[in-house]
């Protein structure tokens, strides 16, 4: 495995094909394949532990303290506290705790071992006590950077190029069923990677090997605890009709509107973020308050729960679309509002992914046009979450597939609506960047 796979900085890289040929190719595809087991199984463990610190903190906790359900004002506390814990772990541990999530997905390669542990627990910190945030960018930088310690333990001697590589399979393999599909946690790190040609064959290769072995674990220790696999699926999907002329029409608008909603919530969250790095501990526990009182606010006026503006909503999603009978218009525009507002001030401070709340937030936006006259709730629901995924993420193949997959056979139906609201949406995506770009251009 001494050899260089994929080139180093200042050197020309060889063949792909040539290495592929390699036996230490062939060496470093086992030993993605024996990394993958203990990666997905840590990845496991990591949902676990949210999931159930999240049950905990919002279910048996009121009730064991004698409440009948939850308050409405329970969050204020635990996002405090929230606050608290992630601005010292982001202060006092080495790095800077995972990437911040306001600037999207950047490749800034494997953490070190010594980052892991801050990256772990200012993400629990954030996720498991109602942070908006999903967990998705902490497991890739987690699967990455374990991959790569573990890897020099065993060579200390392994070239750069190759480490790269057992650090995008172990991000394969942690995030290999949390979308619903090996096939797309790996499409999200490709595009999101920027490489392409026959370089992107081989860091593929041994990433789909770890994601197909991470998906096995994940089903393995899902039967086996009990716990679910958790990943992102919907148990059941109504049936949509084919297109109408009226549904592209809806579709442009749609894209439209979520350009416009995407973009101010990104640029909110940025905003906020140089604040909040000023005064990192104060702040940090003032954006958490800020999310609970956006949610005490939509429990208050809406008599829903609060928990619907809290969390990443990749659990709440099958819910929304399944029971969107029970929603008013008024009601999904408040908590559009709110889960937006929640949003980006959770991306200015916390810790954790971008994908789920923004998946949520179109599907609600969506579900709320589709109360109006020629559109479906279900065409409506998959454009929404395309339009507003592309808005945040600018990855626009993943966003397409992410609206269309999730809905298993309705999704081929609709797919040609989602593309034209992902297409407008990131044409106007980038338009809006254009004059921020400009002034930042050197002179």
């Amino acid at each position: 495995m001494s050899a260089e796979p994929v080139g180093t900085p200042g050197t020309e890289s060889p063949d792909p094909l040539t290495v592929v040929r390699t036996r230490g190719y062939a060496a470093l595809l086992i030993m993605v394949a024996v990394l993958g087991v203990p990666i997905s199984a840590a990845a496991f463990g990591f949902l676990a532990l949210v999931h159930e610190l999240q049950s905990l903190t919002y279910t048996d906790l009121p009730h064991a303290l004698g409440f009948g359900s939850t308050p409405s004002w329970w969050p204020l506390p635990l996002l405090a506290v929230a606050g608290l814990l992630t601005a010292l772990i982001i202060r006092h541990l080495p790095g800077t705790a995972g990437h911040r999530p306001a600037e999207g997905f950047v490749n800034t390669g494997a953490p070190t071992a010594a980052e892991l542990p801050g990256i772990a627990l200012a993400a629990v910190a954030s996720l498991g006590l109602g942070v908006v945030l999903g967990p998705e960018a902490p497991l890739i930088a987690l699967g990455g950077g374990l991959a790569v310690y573990a890897v020099r333990l065993l060579r200390p001697g392994i070239a750069p190029g190759a480490s790269a590589m057992v650090a995008a399979a172990g991000s394969f393999a942690a995030v290999s069923t949390l979308l619903g599909s090996p096939l797309l946690g790996a499409f999200l790190l490709m595009e999101a990677s920027g490489l392409a040609g026959m370089t992107l064959g081989l860091v593929l290769v041994p990433g789909l090997l770890a994601s197909g072995i991470g998906s096995l674990i994940f089903i393995g220790m899902g039967s086996w605890t009990g716990l679910g696999t958790y990943s992102l699926t919907l148990p059941d999907v109504p049936h949509t009709p084919q297109p109408t002329v009226a549904e592209f029409g809806w579709a442009i608008a749609l894209g439209v509107a979520a350009a416009l909603v995407g973009t101010g919530v990104k640029r909110l969250a940025l905003s906020l973020q140089e604040r909040v790095e000023q005064r990192r501990v104060p702040a940090t526990v003032v954006m958490g308050l800020a999310v609970g009182v956006l949610a005490l606010l939509y429990a208050e006026n809406t008599g829903r729960a609060a928990s619907e503006v809290l969390y990443s909503g990749q659990d709440a999603l099958g819910g929304l679309l399944d029971q969107d009978t029970t929603y008013t218009v008024g009601v999904l525009l408040v908590l559009v509002v709110c889960k937006a507002l929640a949003y980006a001030v959770s991306l200015s401070a916390f810790r954790g992914g971008p994908i789920f709340p923004s998946m949520f937030l179109g599907a609600a936006g969506g579900l709320a046009l589709s109360h109006l006259p020629g559109l479906n709730a279900t065409s409506g629901f998959a454009m929404g979450i395309g339009a507003m995924c592309v808005a945040m993420l600018r990855l626009p193949m993943t966003s397409v597939l992410l609206a269309t997959l999730l809905l298993g056979s309705e999704g081929i139906t609709v797919m040609p609506l989602v593309i034209v609201s992902v297409v407008v949406s990131y044409v106007l995506v980038l338009r809006f960047e254009r004059p921020s770009a400009a002034n930042t251009a050197p002179r």
